[in-house]
């Protein structure tokens, strides 16, 4: 049986991000590990708050969890930048996980709006 949260588009969105940022890291250069393990710890974040804030009873405590994976997917946003900047993402690579952020920051919106429209 599959935990409920496991069937969001989002979650299945934010656990492919951080494996691709899991398997990105692993080329970057010695010296580097602060981002690595920066960009890995906000990536994986995403998913794994997602899972949480859905394991949660009351409203507000799932909200709270939704809004901290949002944030985490917005703290990858400098986060891939400083990778491009220094040579280790090109440019393409750079737009395509910026945008698969941008997706997963919109749809967790999405989740936390709907929150606030329930009445239970």
């Amino acid at each position: 049986m599959a935990f409920m949260f496991e069937n969001l588009q989002v979650y299945q969105k934010a656990v492919d991000f951080a494996d691709r940022i899991a398997a990105l890291t692993e080329g970057f250069p010695r010296g580097y590990y602060f981002l690595v393990d920066q960009l890995n710890r906000a990536g994986l974040s995403v998913a794994t708050n997602l899972a949480e804030g859905n394991g949660r009873f009351t409203k507000a405590d799932r909200k709270n969890f939704f809004i901290i994976a949002r944030g985490s997917a917005q703290e990858c946003v400098p986060l891939i930048e400083i990778a491009r900047r220094r040579g280790f993402i090109n440019d393409a690579h750079h737009g395509g996980l910026r945008a698969e952020l941008e997706v997963i920051a919109r749809m967790i919106s999405g989740l936390i709006k709907g929150l606030e429209k329930r009445k239970v």
